[in-house]
């Protein structure tokens, strides 16, 4: 007989899982009989948040979700500070948990790491909760969080199983596979974005961690634009050494007057957050007027006005947009000039102390090209987020953005190195 914690194991390697972090428990023992037949590689952490900070890292290195197995109450609650980090960092994490037996929910009787409404806490941190119950709901509720984490602007989704449910038989279970991604985006949209490029004289574009995947069509759109590209923290390494790029923070007031100067913003894959746009709780971020907004998120792109809104996949659109260019001409200029001018000014603003610092990351980045360098929330990586070229794409990311936990940087570089 194959038990539903056994058939969960089966789906997710259907589902493409090869890594799971997790603490074995009382709660999740029948999860763990299957794991030890399959091939999917188990990672043990000292405790369920570096469990979830794995996962964190995994998924930002590897672009796929990050999964971790956390036993009910106490082990769900220890991760809640890692699902807070993926949701405001957009990371794709699925979190599964066990829960007590389905006849003792909500009657507060005591039971070993019970909580009153597991389920119902989670709605609050994750994008969606599900709870198993029958074994022919097990690949619909996989099938539907694969499908949230891969169309939509990711973050944390939990499922939980209660111990009962885990042991009941489940022979037969096939995986629902989805094939849910970005909707494409749309023509008119696209042809009003080129149509705006096209006669824009100071185009800007700001890229954001939405972007990170979109690497060759950035590049391309920002030559053929002649644009200065403004890194927030989780775009860094994009372009690294273009003359184009400007490896910034838009906190700094020399990356706000680039923004005032531009006559279009191209905002590909950002969310606008304070963390990246206000750091210093100023105030004094404006939203550009003339702005093409490039985002995943139907919700992100109603939270702000915009002149154009394109929902859609960062390269699927950048690259839609550069083909309905093709050869036209464009008004702008080479910003070579003016992309220089602006690092120069960026840099002047930073204290000798923050430059000291940031110094302290580039010899890091020097004496290991190519790496993945993960930070907590500490001054050194609060210096290199204002300002800071990383020599890769995805290789610089860290906790002090959005939601800035402490403890982060050791679990999610082990998360990393292990994508």
């Amino acid at each position: 007989m194959t038990t539903i914690g056994e058939a969960l194991i089966t789906l997710l390697e259907a589902h493409g899982v090869d890594t799971v972090f997790g603490i074995p428990g009382v709660h999740t023992v029948e999860l763990y009989r299957g794991l030890a037949r399959s091939s999917i590689r188990h990672i043990t952490p000292r405790h369920e948040q570096g469990a979830g900070f794995m996962a964190d890292g995994y998924a930002r290195a590897s672009g796929r979700p990050g999964v971790a197995f956390v036993i009910t109450g106490p082990g769900l609650t220890n991760t809640i500070t890692a699902m807070g980090q993926a949701r405001a960092d957009s990371v794709p994490m699925l979190v599964i948990s066990g829960v007590n037996a389905t006849d003792t929910l909500g009657k507060g009787f005591g039971f070993l790491h019970e909580l009153p409404d597991q389920r119902g806490m989670m709605e609050k941190v994750a994008l969606s909760s599900e709870r198993i119950t029958e074994a022919k709901e097990l690949p619909g509720v996989l099938a539907r969080a694969f499908a949230l984490l891969a169309s939509s602007r990711p973050g944390p989704v939990h499922v939980e199983i209660p111990t009962d449910v885990m042991v009941k038989p489940a022979d037969g279970i096939v995986a629902s596979l989805s094939n849910a991604a970005p909707p494409a985006p749309d023509a008119a949209a696209i042809a009003q974005a080129a149509s705006l490029c096209k006669t824009a004289s100071r185009p800007l574009i700001l890229a954001g961690g939405g972007a990170k995947w979109a690497e060759a069509p950035l590049r391309l759109l920002a030559e053929r634009l002649g644009a200065p590209v403004v890194e927030t923290t989780n775009a860094r390494g994009l372009l690294h050494g273009h003359p184009l790029c400007v490896p910034a923070s838009p906190s700094l007031k020399a990356v706000r007057a680039l923004m005032a100067e531009a006559d279009l913003v191209i905002a590909a894959g950002t969310e606008f957050g304070a963390t990246d746009y206000d750091g210093y709780g100023d105030g004094g971020f404006v939203l550009p007027a003339n702005l093409i907004r490039i985002d995943i998120g139907a919700d992100q792109l109603a939270r702000r006005p915009v002149t154009v809104g394109i929902r859609a996949d960062c390269a699927e659109a950048l690259g839609a947009l550069l083909a309905e260019l093709g050869s036209d001409p464009v008004a702008a200029q080479d910003g070579n000039a003016w992309a220089a001018a602006a690092r120069e000014a960026a840099f002047a603003e930073l204290r000798p102390d923050y430059v000291a610092q940031m110094r302290a990351v580039e010899a890091i980045r020097d004496a290991l090209p190519g790496a993945i360098i993960v930070g907590d929330s500490t001054q050194p990586v609060y210096a290199a987020n204002l300002y800071y070229d990383h020599d890769r794409p995805g290789g610089w990311f860290n906790a002090a953005t959005g939601f800035g936990a402490l403890g982060y940087g050791p679990p999610a570089a082990i998360g990393a190195a292990l994508a």
